[in-house]
């Protein structure tokens, strides 16, 4: 009898968990999806914080790789077991059931081995420049290796790469600077600068500082030269200058003298032998692609299929030597012929080559003739119209893809229809001129443009050479050309130039047909500019308040459709305001350095003025009664710098300034004096004591979105709690070397006694304090901003700083996580950060992935 019973608790044994597999079968999927989800979940959360590392230059860990393999199969797995379970038998249930048991096990302990506590990336290569992505150059094998050589090499500091428009010198760099960029042994940075016909010293200066991520260099050349070398003085560099037009001192500019140390490399590509012989450069010239290399990178840019036809061969070849060895020529007439097989067309092609560089003796304009073969197989007049349109921006300049559209609508060389048609054919005519390499794919990060396009500076003189009598565009010249005056039916007049003071009289008026003047810093005369009636879009500056006076009263309150005037003294300003991605849409903007701004009446200022500057006026106290913001209820952006007697921006204890309901963005630097932002009141006496009246502020600031504060350093309290209702919208907060600044926003206890946490600056989005010694704080105790829509967030260089006031969303088990939006935060230095204390336990931790550290 026992062996009976022995025999079945065997059975019982191994029937049981097959019985509980056949009847919970149901329950166990759904355990498995569950824990699927979850770990689904994890992955998702692990991606995006290697995907913030990656962003920082790490690199994934390998057992990082190995979980996310082990996860994907898995999930494989899962999904056989699904399709096994929608046609499962009442037979093989209980087999089913086991295997989804056993995937429950193996989903469980994946799921915690990807916790991951100490990280999931580690510190990749150091990238020391940044590399430009271009096609590896067809030919100019020697020439490659001799400049490498020199690089690699001690005795050569300075080497002049030189040759023709066109000939390659821009795209043989990128090559080499992409190999440079791998050279950590060799240089600590590797910089690429653009220099072009329009570069002055100040420009490069502030190229360079842009690359280097200098912050704020000083406005007198010789403190910027001296902060640019320091800072590379020691450093082991390689700095290569792109088309240089015109011999300068590299002292000038702050680049220490690569003759005087090791590890230092200068190298200038010009058309110029002569300027690169006079900067003391080793020339190394460029030559014209041999047969063979002419040949090959034609049939690659027109496509290899044509080269096939036997009936053919005759005429390409032919056609590549008119092209006479240059890239640039080969690569457009290759463009538009691409995909034709038929040997007339080839043949007319051809002929017309030939007959165009046979009519011209300038070398210059037969390069021009055969580029302009390109220009002339568009065909559609409107097409060939938007391609000339691209010339009148600067040379070597990022056009926005979406602005240029909008500037061709507006010519109306897009034709009529919806808004989404005349897009879609601007993208299709883009795409066209992209095929025909008369425009290049290009981006610029630091100016927001990641879909752009740029004209070669061969075809950009090419296009200017087209349009002749329709437009001037001129740059670095010091008079107004000879004859101007004579181009009755000019309507776009752009010269950009420093040098260029003034504009002789009785010159404007003449042009009358002008329809975009661009002069930027250049002086006019009020009653001149007043005359041209057709003029649309303008960028000019007037000596004096009275000029700007008699221009206002000619206009009789029609106003350009975009104007940037600059009134008074002339002062440095940022020349991307007359080169803005889209040059047609600046800011309606006036900037102010005359001292009788607080005289002028509103009749002074458009209706629709949406950007106001008011720079060096010493004077100049507060923006409260100033009779010319009256009429200017579109104002959107107000800077205010170096007015050396301001103490406040706004005095509500004089009176309201209701203007500043719509300002978006203030920008405020180098005022000395300035105490505080908003005086909200006034003390008083009451019962011999001094005491503060100060009723709540109206929300005067309820628009803004970005406040940028720099160099003001007797300032220590940016803002009052009692101003919070009002900045429900702001996105940014900028402060930079404010020497006292000691709390952002500060609250009294009258304004807060211990009534728990209040949460304010719903909407920040970046948060940027750099080089504030005294800075104690954020904002009170008892205060705190939510970090669900944050971006960046950059703390560099505040000793004293104790806390970060940042509320982080939390999950479900109630611990923070980092808000979806988060892209970076920059701190310095490490120790210092690392002494931080945040109100959320772990929330350091939390967001460590995305910390980045400068210094």
């Amino acid at each position: 009898m026992d062996w009976v019973l022995s025999f079945v608790e065997v059975i019982r044994s191994f029937g049981a968990p097959y019985i509980n597999h056949h009847r919970k079968l149901e329950d166990y999927m759904n355990e498995l999806r569950g824990n699927v989800n979850s770990l689904n979940s994890r992955k998702r959360d692990l991606e995006l914080k290697m995907e913030a590392e990656d962003r920082c230059g790490k690199k994934m860990k390998k057992e990082v790789e190995n979980w996310v393999k082990d996860v994907e199969k898995v999930g494989n797995e899962v999904k056989n077991i699904e399709e096994k379970f929608l046609s499962v038998s009442f037979w093989s249930r209980g087999h089913l059931g086991s295997l989804v048991c056993q995937n429950i096990e193996k989903v469980n302990k994946i799921y915690q081995q990807g916790s991951f506590s100490d990280g999931v990336a580690v510190d990749g290569p150091p990238q020391i420049g940044l590399p430009l992505s271009t096609t590896n150059p067809e030919g100019q094998i020697d020439v490659r290796t001799r400049i490498w050589e020199y690089l690699m090499g001690d005795g050569v500091p300075m080497i002049g790469v030189c040759g023709m428009g066109g000939i390659g010198k821009t795209t043989l760099m990128k090559h080499i600077n992409d190999q440079l960029s791998k050279e950590t042994e060799k240089f600590d940075i590797v910089m690429w600068i653009t220099v072009s016909k329009e570069s002055n010293i100040f420009k490069l200066q502030k190229d360079i500082a842009e690359f280097l991520k200098l912050q704020s260099l000083p406005d007198n050349e010789l403190q910027r030269a001296a902060r640019l070398k320091n800072y590379l003085e020691g450093r082991r560099y390689a700095l290569i200058l792109d088309d240089v037009w015109e011999q300068f001192s590299l002292l000038d500019v702050g680049i220490p003298d690569p003759t005087l140390s090791m590890g230092r490399k200068v190298v200038l590509t010009s058309r110029l032998a002569d300027v690169c012989r006079c900067m003391d450069c080793v020339v190394v010239e460029v030559q014209p692609l041999s047969k063979n290399g002419s040949m090959n990178l034609f049939l690659n840019a027109v496509g290899l299929s044509v080269g096939q036809y036997q009936n053919l061969k005759d005429i390409i070849d032919k056609v590549v030597d008119q092209c006479r060895g240059l890239p640039l020529s080969i690569v457009t007439i290759a463009g538009s012929m691409k995909g034709v097989d038929d040997i007339c067309e080839w043949r007319n092609a051809l002929a017309e080559l030939e007959n165009r560089v046979k009519s011209v003796k300038e070398w210059d304009i037969k390069i021009f003739e055969q580029l302009k073969f390109s220009y002339d197989r568009l065909n559609d007049p409107n097409i060939k119209n938007c391609f000339l349109h691209c010339s009148l921006y600067p040379e070597d300049f990022v056009i926005a893809r979406h602005g240029l559209i909008e500037d061709w609508i507006d010519e109306g060389l897009l034709g009529l229809g919806t808004k989404e048609a005349m897009h879609d054919r601007g993208q299709s005519i883009l795409n066209k001129l992209e095929d025909f390499f008369l425009l290049e794919r290009a981006t610029s990060p630091s100016y927001g443009i990641h879909e752009g396009v740029k004209m070669h500076d061969v075809l950009r003189d090419m296009a200017l050479y087209i349009a002749g009598h329709q437009f001037m565009v001129k740059a670095g010249i010091k008079k107004v050309p000879h004859g101007i005056e004579m181009l009755e039916n000019l309507r776009d007049l752009r010269m950009q130039s420093t040098a260029l003071k003034g504009v002789p009289v009785e010159i404007l008026p003449r042009i009358c047909h002008l329809q975009c003047l661009m002069i930027g810093k250049t002086l006019v005369k009020g009653e001149e500019v007043g005359q041209l009636r057709k003029l649309e879009w303008v960028s000019c500056s007037f000596s004096s308040m009275q000029e700007f006076k008699k221009y206002a009263e000619c206009t009789q309150g029609q106003w350009p459709t975009s104007f940037t005037f600059q009134v008074g003294p002339l002062v440095d300003w940022d020349t991307n305001l007359l080169f803005s991605p889209n040059f047609k849409k600046i800011e309606k903007e006036v900037m102010f350095t005359d001292s009788e701004i607080g005289k002028c009446d509103d009749r002074v200022v458009p209706h629709d003025l949406r950007s106001l500057t008011i720079a060096k006026i010493d004077d100049f106290k507060c923006l409260n009664n100033m009779p010319l913001f009256r009429k200017a209820t579109d104002l959107k952006k107000c800077q205010i710098r170096d007015c050396g007697r301001m103490k406040c921006v706004v005095d509500l204890s004089l009176s309201s300034c209701d203007i500043l309901h719509d300002i978006e963005v203030l920008y405020l630097c180098r005022l000395r004096n300035l105490r505080e932002v908003v005086r909200v009141g006034v003390r008083v006496a009451v019962e011999n004591e001094c005491t503060s009246h100060a009723p709540t502020p109206p929300a005067i600031f309820s628009s803004l979105r970005t406040l940028d504060l720099s160099c003001c350093s007797k300032i220590k309290k940016l803002f009052p709690v009692e101003l919070l209702q009002g900045l429900q919208n702001l996105e940014e907060i900028k402060v930079f070397e404010c020497e006292e600044m000691e709390e952002i926003i500060v609250a009294s206890e009258e304004n807060h006694k211990g009534e728990g946490t209040t949460f304010i600056l719903p909407k920040l989005k970046k948060l940027l304090l750099i080089e504030l010694p005294k800075l104690k704080s954020i904002c009170s105790a008892g205060l705190m901003i939510p970090a669900n829509s944050l971006q960046t967030l950059t703390i560099v260089r505040c000793p004293e700083l104790k806390r970060i006031p940042l509320s982080l969303p939390l999950v479900e088990n109630g611990k923070p996580s980092p808000p979806p939006s988060l892209q970076e935060i920059f701190v310095g230095p490490r120790a210092r950060w690392e002494s931080v204390e945040w109100d959320q336990p772990d929330a350091k931790d939390v967001v460590s992935p995305f910390v980045r550290y400068l210094i």
